[in-house]
């Protein structure tokens, strides 16, 4: 009969950090604790504004189009199905932030676009992710905070 043995992650003996397969999970655990923290502020911030984070999603997406995309280009662009953003665009239609409009070109095609309600939820929004990251970053000094966006900027790329 085979047995394993497991190295339990910790420390070093000699006092170190440990591997740097302990490190990169130690670190993989932080990231995903960190963003937890930020999507749960932002949500508690978001509330007032009836806003779901899904749908949040989509006006953000929206606001990065060139032009008013398709419901199948939107559905593409959120790694979601089609009937899911059927859906939010309903909600988000109902609440008058957005519309939808023929194809100018095609009209068997229906395009999504902000309305002037939709870009004012968008500045809402975009403070309630401020105040969010300003609460979990408050720890940090500026140079801090500078060096943490290089070292993100580097893992983005």
């Amino acid at each position: 009969m085979e047995t394993r043995t497991t190295a339990v992650a910790g420390p070093s003996p000699a006092g170190g950090e440990g591997g740097p397969d302990e490190v990169t999970g130690r670190l993989a655990d932080q990231l995903i604790r960190l963003s937890r923290r930020l999507h749960r502020s932002q949500r508690q911030l978001m509330e007032p504004l009836g806003i779901t984070p899904a749908q949040a999603r989509l006006l953000r997406t929206l606001a990065q189009c060139g032009e008013p995309p398709r419901m199948a280009d939107l559905a593409h662009r959120l790694d979601v199905v089609p009937r899911a953003v059927t859906t939010l665009v309903d909600a988000l239609e109902a609440r008058e932030l957005v519309r939808r409009v023929p194809d100018p070109h095609n009209r068997r095609v229906t395009r999504i676009e902000l309305r002037e309600g939709g870009d004012q939820a968008l500045l809402a929004l975009r403070r309630a992710r401020r105040a969010a990251a300003a609460e979990l970053l408050a720890p940090l000094d500026d140079g801090q905070r500078a060096a943490l966006t290089a070292l993100l900027d580097v893992l983005d790329e």
